[in-house]
């Protein structure tokens, strides 16, 4: 069963990001890894479902790669950051901008009720916390800062794969974010 999951993601992420959701075809992405209709219903329950799991998948591979830049930043600052401008910059991908972008909240609605986001934000709320104990952020709530910050960046990536000039639009969403982002600094520099 597990085999057959991860046939039918791959198939579906070729698909979704060649044709996006609404055109990508059940019968063709199931006949394309050998498999049933039938096999997809069981594993994923319908063809959202088997978007949902694509989206995580993806998601979670921005998430880490944000994480690898972040810490090669210098200091948990500059790292989280360097975590929010490089998912902001992982938008110009294109299977990045169909499938999480745009298909993902119109198909499954709010991105901040996604898995892969909710972990995101655990994940920032914690670095947040760290920084104001440390008091390098002014003494806010650090969920209510991270839900920003984590909001800031998917908005910024938001915009940028719905833009006509997404390259163009990239550097002022990270400066704008990074701007944004340094008021909660405790003694902004």
């Amino acid at each position: 069963m597990e085999e057959n999951r991860i046939k039918l993601i791959g198939a579906a992420r070729k698909a979704f990001g060649r044709k996006g959701y609404a055109a990508a075809s059940m019968d063709d992405l199931t006949a394309d890894v050998g498999l049933t209709r039938g096999a997809l219903y069981n594993i994923f329950g319908d063809k959202r479902g088997l978007l949902a799991a694509v989206v995580h998948q993806i998601d979670t591979e921005i998430a880490a790669r944000a994480k690898q830049i972040g810490a090669c930043a210098g200091d948990d600052w500059s790292g989280l950051l360097a975590e929010g401008a490089a998912y902001i910059e992982m938008s110009l991908d294109p299977e990045v901008q169909r499938i999480v972008l745009l298909d993902g909240p119109a198909v499954l609605g709010d991105p901040s009720r996604w898995p892969s986001q909710s972990n995101c934000l655990q994940v920032t709320q914690a670095k947040v916390e760290q920084l104001i104990a440390e008091g390098m952020l002014k003494p806010v709530d650090a969920e209510a800062a991270a839900r920003l910050l984590s909001s800031m960046a998917f908005n910024a990536a938001l915009w940028i794969a719905a833009s006509d000039d997404p390259k163009g639009v990239l550097p002022k969403a990270i400066e704008v974010f990074q701007a944004l982002a340094t008021g909660l600094l405790a003694k902004p520099s």
